[in-house]
């Protein structure tokens, strides 16, 4: 992958900018500015806490809850949950708080984590039903080699099931309402078109996971129709057929991860990690997929921004840290190299760790990366002008 195929299929700028209110920079794909140089998502937590009415917001949920109830013993709601703070966050309120009765629907991580498999079962034992999807583990692996290869992200078989398998149950179980956590388009900083809306059209949810990459491209490489059924959505007829809305509890309900956790532990037996997540600060978010932290130290070479870029502007945006207290672990943890998994990922994915480091290294932009006295440096860092920011 050359500087200019990146560029031009993430769409980023060339001229590396970071927001003046946390540390995320403009190369998060879908991500937009203001005349102030002020993020999307910062601004869009400034509306969300400071001008939304969050009362009236709860009575929308609460209408909404009416008009999707059975009262008849069926599912009236499918819930994609791991098992980890958020979408337990959310089955637990729909279920306890607002009456409905949720499925959870949880696709299987690609390598399952110990303390992953044992909040999955404290959740389902806190009172749900629940379904795990697993695909083929021989197709999983294939799929994983061939995405860390040519997409510079292992995680796509996972975003594939992730996002498709709600679809097939909500199909497969006649319940029309699917009720995700966060819109992370608008959480984190992306494509603002549905950020004051409840919902999002199946077409849109899409369009935002799969890198651009058709059904065709997996079957040029080898893998079948019937290979790849488990990871595509349910026939389109079949979705409208059962007209499936997918909502966002994010929009009924104040979304903050942190106090997310907080609930999680005391209503739905979730325990953090006894140690910090490698790239990152916390123990409590993305806990269940041994591959998972490829997923997020690709995006630190491809875009200059890892795990911890994430978790400090999303902590900065919530009042949880200031902007100097993130530009801080941005630099001690961002970019940090997930050794905990590594040779079992080299193992998963068939690949020996020199060609890891030959696709880790194809993927970094001359706009974001120098070589300089024998190792790769970042060109931009939220630290190189922290004191300017401060001073403005």
């Amino acid at each position: 992958m050359n500087e200019k195929d990146l560029i031009k299929l993430y769409d980023l700028p060339i001229e590396v900018r970071f927001c003046k209110n946390c540390t995320v920079s403009n190369q998060r794909p879908r991500i937009t500015f203001d005349e102030n140089g002020v993020c999307s998502a910062c601004n869009f937590a400034k509306y969300k806490r400071n001008e939304i009415d969050w009362e009236e917001r709860e009575k929308e949920l609460v209408d909404l809850c009416k008009k999707y109830k059975k009262n008849n013993g069926e599912y009236d709601v499918i819930v994609p949950c791991s098992g980890g703070k958020d979408g337990g966050f959310v089955a637990h309120q729909l279920k306890y708080k607002y009456g409905m009765n949720p499925l959870a629907v949880t696709w299987s991580p690609l390598k399952a984590t110990g303390i992953g498999r044992q909040n999955l079962d404290a959740f389902i034992a806190s009172g749900f039903d629940h379904i795990l999807g697993t695909p083929n583990r021989k197709v999983t692996r294939q799929i994983t080699n061939l995405a860390f290869k040519h997409v510079g992200d292992p995680f796509q078989p996972f975003i594939y099931g992730q996002t498709n398998f709600p679809l097939h149950m909500a199909v497969k179980y006649k319940v029309p309402l699917i009720m995700y956590g966060e819109n992370g388009e608008v959480e984190y900083g992306g494509d603002m078109e549905n950020a004051f809306r409840p919902d999002r059209t199946v077409k849109n949810h899409d369009k935002h996971y799969f890198s651009g990459l058709p059904p065709e491209f997996w079957l040029e490489h080898g893998l079948s129709g019937a290979d790849l059924k488990s990871f595509m959505a349910p026939k389109y007829d079949e979705i409208t057929k059962n007209k499936t809305k997918i909502h966002f509890f994010g929009y009924y309900k104040l979304w903050d991860p942190q106090e997310n956790f907080y609930y999680c532990t005391k209503n739905t037996g979730f325990t953090a990690n006894p140690e910090r997540t490698e790239g990152t600060y916390s123990k409590y978010a993305s806990l269940d997929d041994r591959c998972d932290g490829f997923h997020y130290y690709l995006s630190f070479i491809k875009f200059g921004i890892g795990r911890a870029t994430s978790d400090t502007a999303h902590e900065i945006r919530d009042g949880k840290i200031t902007r100097e207290e993130g530009i801080v672990l941005v630099k001690k943890y961002d970019g940090e190299f997930p050794k905990k998994y590594f040779h079992e990922f080299l193992e998963y994915c068939s690949i020996t760790e020199k060609e890891f480091n030959e696709v880790i290294d194809s993927w970094r932009s001359d706009h974001l990366w120098v070589h300089e006295e024998g190792e790769w440096k970042l060109r931009h860092a939220v630290w190189h002008n922290a004191k300017e920011y401060a001073a403005k």
